[in-house]
């Protein structure tokens, strides 16, 4: 029988990306012992606290059904936190509850796309955004950030592809990068979706995980709060990322039709995992802090590690839980440096080309292990650079 081109074209054949990962995990599986610093999983569980507060939500009875748009107690808190955090005034009204930040893409460029759009996007991106474009019947079309730039996308690269185009999703503190975008950087991007009625999708799931700077959320820019829809969720700030829970703030006619979208398509969240997501946002920005703070501190930790050396180079890490190196003095891609760096020392990278093509010649270092460990496999990244280069 025939599939559907939507659904076997979503990652067009080839890799998707994530090869390194999966022939890690294989050697894993083999018994071989592997650092892994490719995904962006926390090396802790969820809180006891907020694991606890869902089964007592479960034996409370909160399994059946739920609203499908999410429950009016958690729409009010991310509600009040999203106005908290960025001083725009914002309404249950203009709060959809997703089952992840991967949902609220999905959502979101549903919303914005019709069928055969162009939806443009920022390379070096999450590995799953020209497929979630791809999956709503648009056309994904990647505009590069510059490396002699910090990764840091320059609006005027983004003009000649504006017009016509329905959307554009940027994603800042950035995955994989670690940039966070100025307020310079975004005012341009407000201005150039203005100007061509594009949507702007402002993923910041990271938000939490700022290390140098201020983060910006476009929506509170003059004029962008009816064109931006913004994704959140708990997975990085809570270290929530199974439970499967999130949200898009944007304008009420958007967010009621996105509504509509999940009513036939997830039918909703699971009512005791929004209970526990009420009860790990009621724990406040300290909570938040103290998940993050781990990421921070080994941050510096690899910062320091390659300030006695020049080989390898990393990008500024603003935020996220992620240093990019540059490894192009190699003389290897990003994704034979880190097949080398797998078989060799056993350590697992991810490619910068697994994120576009923007990012060849670097890796994606994620800060997801116990501080001994990181320096450590850091420390055999770099002897395989030096090596190479010498």
């Amino acid at each position: 029988m025939r599939l559907s081109r939507r659904i076997t074209g979503i990652i067009q054949g080839g890799s998707d990306g994530w090869d390194v990962y999966y022939r890690a995990n294989r050697l894993s599986d083999e018994g071989l012992d592997i650092t892994h610093l490719t995904i962006g999983e926390h090396d802790i569980g969820t809180d006891r606290s907020i694991l606890d507060a869902m089964h007592e939500a479960t034996l409370a009875g909160h399994t059946g059904y739920s609203a499908f748009n999410g429950k009016i107690g958690l729409r009010e808190r991310v509600a009040q936190r999203v106005s908290e955090r960025t001083g725009l005034p914002t309404t249950p009204d203009n709060v959809l509850v997703v089952p992840g930040g991967q949902a609220g893409l999905f959502a979101t460029h549903h919303a914005a796309c019709d069928e055969g759009d162009t939806a443009l996007y920022i390379d070096p991106y999450y590995a799953t955004y020209p497929g979630t474009i791809r999956s709503v019947g648009a056309r994904p079309l990647a505009i590069p950030a510059r490396p002699d730039r910090m990764f840091q996308p320059d609006p005027a690269d983004i003009a000649p592809h504006a017009a016509g185009a329905s959307s554009l999703l940027i994603n800042s503190p950035n995955n994989p990068t670690g940039v966070n975008y100025s307020r310079d950087t975004l005012m341009g991007i407000a201005r150039l979706c203005q100007d061509h009625g594009l949507w702007l999708i402002s993923d910041e799931v990271y938000d939490t995980q700022l290390w140098h700077g201020q983060h910006v959320s476009p929506r509170t820019l003059p004029g962008m709060e009816a064109q931006t829809l913004v994704i959140g969720s708990l997975s990085k700030s809570h270290a929530m990322t199974g439970s499967r829970i999130g949200w898009v703030v944007g304008p009420e006619e958007a967010i009621e039709h996105m509504g509509n979208l999940a009513t036939h398509t997830t039918y909703g969240v699971a009512g005791f995992v929004q209970e526990a997501a009420c009860f790990a946002l009621d724990r406040g920005p300290d909570f938040e802090a103290m998940i993050a703070a781990p990421f921070r501190r080994r941050r510096d930790l690899v910062l320091r590690l390659l300030e006695a050396q020049n080989t390898v180079r990393p990008i500024p890490a603003d935020g996220a839980m992620y240093v990019m190196l540059d490894i192009r003095a190699t003389g290897l891609s990003g994704e034979d440096f880190a097949n080398r760096l797998l078989d060799t020392h056993h350590v697992a990278v991810m490619p910068g080309e697994s994120f576009g093509q923007a990012a060849a010649g670097h890796v994606r270092v994620a800060l997801t292990v116990d501080d001994e460990r990181l320096a450590q496999a850091v420390g055999k990244l770099v002897a395989l650079a030096q090596e190479l280069t010498a």
